[in-house]
């Protein structure tokens, strides 16, 4: 594949940003088409580990966003009772992977990605349709894109169009997709004054529960619990949780009592179980939830996106190299996380009781040791120098 002099982003995410960022200080020119009418992304914070922020260092960000973050990785898991299970350290963690856990609303995140960018790289209400995924090394035939307002020829098209690509299903359209994972979420940002608690995650039988403050004043809840496809609440989601969780400890409650039913947010969850049979064919290039849609469990989905975004720029030119980075790499994470959301959604009476007493007696041992289920996770490494 030649240089990339032009190259257009599907996705204007966390992803399609950060890849759109890391093309442009390449020398690469970039359009960067959302289907949505704006780029602010749906209300919720997201976690970045250090392999994330060193990503993001690439592109000049990672200082900059470590400062805005407020959760630095204290806390732990918890009982519904209240009980702790274990604790987690932010020295700890940031001993061991070289940079700290942090937290920050996905909104401040898109902000800053979209800085990077040059005035009116980025258009919205621009879907996007792939005509053709162009043949690398043949100038006569670059990628094509459908747009409203006409088409559009790049040396490289990035599909970041999520977890329902269109460009997937077009590269590959005998690959089955992404399945339900068995267990639904919801998610809540809202001000909480006068709230003190440690960031905590709580697991309960089949459900769990997570609290962490924000920056801004703010607070990011969230919560997960095995159920049907489809299901819904009969009246609201708010009066969902206070019926799954309205008993459990502090700050549960009074999170539960300060949201409005139009706070909460409900998605059931989907992930791609069958890997793909590449990241990429022709001149287009599949990033995040597009190739490799995970279960939320280890925090890991955005932040493999922005992995993702990094390693494709370093691998212009060659995206078969691309493929060979980042398809293992994503998959073992992707399973990883399948099991962890096994572990922590395990609804046997008996399971969790062992659960629960395996995790103190972990915490016992010391905080390094819960954390080594982050080993070749966290400790990450962008590329280094130009291919």
């Amino acid at each position: 594949m030649t240089d990339v002099t032009r190259a257009v982003v599907i996705g204007g995410g966390i992803g399609g940003l950060t890849a759109a960022a890391a093309l442009h200080r390449r020398g690469a020119e970039v359009t960067v088409l959302e289907r949505a009418g704006s780029l602010q992304p749906v209300g919720a914070a997201i976690s970045l580990a250090p392999n994330a922020l060193r990503a993001l260092d690439v592109i000049g960000l990672g200082d900059r966003i470590r400062a805005l973050s407020a959760w630095q990785g204290d806390g732990g898991l918890r009982a519904p009772g209240g009980r702790w299970l274990s604790r987690s350290s932010a020295a700890a963690a940031e001993k061991r992977f070289g940079g700290p856990l942090v937290l920050l609303h996905r909104a401040t995140l898109i902000d800053h990605l979209a800085g990077q960018l040059p005035p009116h790289a980025v258009r919205t209400s621009a879907a996007a349709h792939l005509v053709d995924p162009g043949e690398p090394g043949d100038p006569s035939r670059p990628a094509r894109i459908k747009t409203p307002e006409g088409e559009l020829t790049a040396d490289l098209v990035v599909a970041a169009d999520g977890i329902h690509s269109a460009v997937r299903r077009t590269l590959f359209p005998d690959h089955p997709g992404p399945v339900y994972t068995g267990f639904t979420t919801w998610r809540i940002v809202i001000p909480l004054p006068g709230a003190d608690f440690a960031s905590h995650e709580t697991w309960g039988r089949g459900r769990l529960w997570g609290t962490h403050p924000l920056e801004d004043g703010r607070i990011y809840a969230y919560a997960a619990a095995l159920a049907p496809a489809g299901e819904r609440a009969p009246d609201d989601e708010r009066a969902e949780l206070l019926r799954r969780y309205g008993d459990w400890h502090d700050p549960i409650p009074a999170v539960l009592a300060a949201a409005r039913p139009e706070d909460v947010l409900r998605h059931d969850v989907h992930h791609i179980t069958e890997p793909l049979p590449a990241y990429h064919r022709g001149r287009v290039a599949l990033l995040g939830d597009a190739a490799h849609a995970m279960a939320p469990t280890l925090g890991q989905g955005g932040n493999q996106a922005i992995e993702d975004a990094v390693t494709l720029a370093h691998h212009h030119d060659d995206l078969a190299a691309y493929t060979a980075a980042r398809l293992p790499r994503t998959m073992d994470i992707a399973r990883k996380a399948a099991r962890v959301a096994r572990l922590n959604l395990m609804s046997s009476r008996t399971g969790v009781a062992v659960r629960d007493t395996a995790l103190a007696l972990l915490s016992k041992a010391g905080p390094a040791l819960f954390l080594r289920g982050f080993d070749g996770i966290a400790d990450w490494q962008p590329p280094r120098g130009r291919p």
